[in-house]
């Protein structure tokens, strides 16, 4: 490995090195390929990594820039969404996330039952089938300059109902696989989630649109719009965390209350630190990729099975909660809600710590997550190819007209 006979000095400038020009060598490949870049920074991450050159292991540094990377990312999406136009959408947004939640469950654990896998393992392989990671999703809708398009909106709203309704199942899924009950422990945690989502969502934006322009004035901070902007997005990470959801929610919502009150000059500035850190994020989910796992056939063709169950599952569920946008906004709503990326590997690392999960079976959610992650961005190419006019470029600027 390349970090191990580097001095200390030179191991944090070395890893960033690796792993960010890797990625954005490869995303370059890809896009001459006419194929999305971030499927080959995915794909970098996964040749760097310990499965095939050994250069990098996934360490606590690299894991820090990644979950920055994944924030900045959602924050920088939130930034193009209005939360009104969210909260209407959000009955739809919500049958949406619900039928996404229970296809997708019932499709993990039951294959794992009829394959003989313990009870405990095949829920937690359910459960690591329920949450979609819209990171990636957004990142290609963005690129794609469609994240005003109805399809894209449930998406994004979809996926932040998904995360409040993962975290009520993997809630769950651990008590019962440990022998515990705490139904009160389980409401209050699906009451704080809940309120601390729609309160920000449909009040965020007033309270932002009062409060920094006036401040924002009176500072003589350089960049003082931007150092608010992202003291709101840590801190409503922190909030997300701590009421039991993900960061990125967190940070998404931030993003969308600063929607309406922020400039040209704080998205130009998201921009650029979401480009710095975002590569971290998509090598990352490759890095811990470990193909070593699939030599035993059986493991292969089990692999295989939950890959196109998580592919199918979330396509049907979610693409029938919404068949009533029309055929072709269910296929497009289904299609971008496929990604599980790194949520999956966190249920699975639960499951792995627990003692629930074999190392063969974690292997099989590390790639049912890190696949379906790959197979998105094709997929939204072709559902969205539609609403791209005619010679319209795939790659633009973040900023919507």
């Amino acid at each position: 490995m390349l970090l191990s006979g580097a001095p200390e000095a030179a191991r944090i400038p070395l890893a960033m090195l690796v792993v960010f020009a890797s990625a954005k060598l490869l995303a370059e490949l890809f896009e001459r390929l006419d194929q999305p870049g971030i499927v080959g920074e995915i794909l970098a991450g996964v040749l760097v990594g310990p499965s095939v050159l050994g250069w990098i292991r996934p360490n606590e540094f690299l894991a820090a820039l990644s979950d920055l990377g994944a924030m900045f990312l959602l924050f920088r999406v939130g930034l193009e969404v209005k939360s009104s136009e969210l909260i209407r959408l959000g009955g739809t947004a919500t049958l949406v996330a619900v039928s996404g939640v229970v296809v997708p469950f019932v499709f993990g654990w039951g294959i794992l039952t009829l394959w003989g896998e313990p009870p405990s393992a095949a829920i937690f392989v359910g459960a690591a089938m329920v949450a979609t990671s819209v990171g990636i999703t957004a990142q290609v809708l963005a690129a794609k300059n469609l994240l005003q398009a109805t399809a894209s909106k449930i998406i994004l709203a979809a996926a932040v109902i998904d995360d409040v309704l993962g975290l009520l199942v993997l809630a769950v899924v651990s008590n019962l696989t440990r022998g515990r009950w705490n139904l009160m422990e389980l409401a209050l945690t699906a009451l704080l989630a809940t309120a601390f989502t729609v309160l920000v969502a449909a009040w965020g934006t007033r309270a932002v649109d009062k409060v920094v322009p006036h401040v924002g004035e009176k500072l003589r901070l350089g960049e003082a719009h931007f150092a608010m902007a992202l003291i709101l997005l840590f801190a409503l990470s922190l909030a997300a965390v701590y009421v039991g959801i993900a960061a990125i929610v967190g940070a998404f919502l931030a993003g969308m209350a600063l929607a309406e009150s922020t400039g040209p000059r704080v998205r130009d500035l998201a921009h650029g630190v979401t480009e710095l850190l975002a590569p971290f994020f998509l090598a990352g989910i490759g890095l811990r990729v470990d193909l070593t796992a699939f030599s035993d056939p059986r493991t292969l063709a089990l692999a295989g099975l939950i890959l196109a169950a998580a592919i199918l599952s979330k396509f049907i569920g979610c693409g029938l909660g919404a068949l009533g946008l029309g055929r072709a906004d269910a296929l497009r709503v289904g299609v971008g809600m496929i990604p599980r990326g790194e949520v999956g590997m966190v249920v699975a690392q639960i499951g792995l710590s627990f003692g629930i999960m074999k190392p063969h079976i974690y292997g099989v959610v590390v790639l049912m997550s890190v696949a379906t992650t790959l197979v998105a961005p094709p997929l939204l190419k072709i559902a969205f190819r539609g609403l791209l006019q005619p010679g319209q470029p795939e790659k633009q600027d973040f900023r919507l007209g």
